[in-house]
């Protein structure tokens, strides 16, 4: 087997966590309230913000056998550069308040995330961010494909506040393409390890927010 399919074999139980939460399997069927879709977009901003931040430091890292996987990092920073602005102008399009949420924190499973991400950077191994993109990637493709237009249509919002939904979705489905060859290149067994294990760290934080989302007739009191 090869090594993505043995990634997704190992990480099964917490992807079948995350997909089967009470909000995203109302995201899948675009019963998401107002509430609930801008505090994603405020959540999301917390992380996006943090994506070439963390892909820079990640190839700064990495070590001389890898230089092709230092490539693939170039690449897909320029790719993803200035994304989080995406975010901030969708929250204004659904009419929130992006500067609050520029200027505000996020909650503790995305703070937690990406403090986790810095440290496995700097103190373990770089190659683990991959799990990272593992998780984010294949969920945006999911939301994206599956919730987006749904979502849209019940909201009744312009197509301007799913910019970066919309086009996620389109990007991380050649972004997975080439995620699979790099991690089937990925032949050294510690790297390996890496990626499991930081995308399961990942997919359980990730979960922890969705789950602090509000659901339809909830309300939230985040600044968005």
């Amino acid at each position: 087997m090869n090594f993505f399919d043995t990634l997704q074999d190992a990480t099964q139980q917490e992807r079948l966590a995350l997909f089967n939460l009470p909000i995203i399997r109302d995201a899948l069927e675009g019963k998401v309230s107002l509430h609930s879709y801008r505090a994603f977009l405020a959540q999301a901003y917390y992380h996006v913000r943090h994506t070439v931040p963390l892909m820079m430091a990640c190839g700064a890292r990495l070590p001389s056998r890898l230089e092709w996987l230092r490539k693939a990092v170039c690449e897909y920073i320029e790719d993803e550069y200035g994304h989080e602005h995406w975010v901030l102008n969708d929250i204004a399009a659904c009419g929130g308040d992006k500067d609050a949420v520029r200027d505000g924190r996020p909650g503790l499973p995305i703070e937690l995330m990406v403090s986790y991400l810095y440290d496995l950077i700097a103190r373990d191994n770089p190659v683990g961010l991959f799990g990272m993109v593992n998780v984010l990637e294949g969920t945006s493709i999911a939301l994206a494909t599956h919730a987006a237009g749904s979502i849209r249509e019940r909201l009744q919002l312009p197509a301007t506040a799913f910019s970066y939904l919309s086009s996620h979705g389109s990007l991380d489905i050649g972004h997975m393409e080439t995620y699979r060859r790099l991690m089937n290149s990925l032949d050294d067994p510690d790297d390996q390890a890496a990626v499991i294990h930081a995308s399961k760290v990942v997919y359980a934080l990730y979960t922890d927010m969705f789950r602090s989302l509000p659901r339809i007739g909830e309300a939230t009191h985040a600044p968005v």
